[in-house]
């Protein structure tokens, strides 16, 4: 058994198999979850794990070279989007709607038991070289 980094094997396995340029979702509880991506649902209890709980322990584990949120983001979750802003300094925007359609061409979806809106980010995955 693994003593350190991600444990869940679910997870653990799909970021194994990203690629260059492969998209991560990283979602809220309330997020609607397209078909085709492969889901890892990690969500517990509402706040359990939180969004930022996840957004950190995926960046100890990826290497991240663009990231995608809500336009709301900003105004409907402040401490989201403090968080947001904090690891991605070239954060880009869009709204909503057009968050959800880019995250069917995701290749996995992290659901986490976040309860506040607008809690999500588009990841999309660089290489460590």
């Amino acid at each position: 058994m693994k003593k350190a980094g991600i444990l869940n094997r679910h997870l653990a396995g799909a970021l194994a198999e990203l690629g260059h340029g492969d998209g991560v979702l990283v979602c809220d509880a309330g997020m609607p979850v397209p078909d085709g991506p492969r889901v890892v649902d990690l969500a517990f209890r509402a706040g359990v794990p939180s969004f930022a709980e996840v957004v950190e322990g995926l960046l100890a584990e990826l290497v991240v070279e663009g990231a995608t949120a809500a336009t709301e983001v900003r105004e409907a979750n402040p401490g989201a989007a403090a968080l947001l802003s904090r690891h991605f300094p070239d954060l880009a925007y869009v709204p909503h709607d057009d968050l959800k359609s880019l995250s069917h061409r995701s290749r996995l979806v992290v659901r986490t038991g976040e309860a506040r809106p607008y809690a999500n980010v588009l990841l999309r995955c660089g290489v460590f070289f």
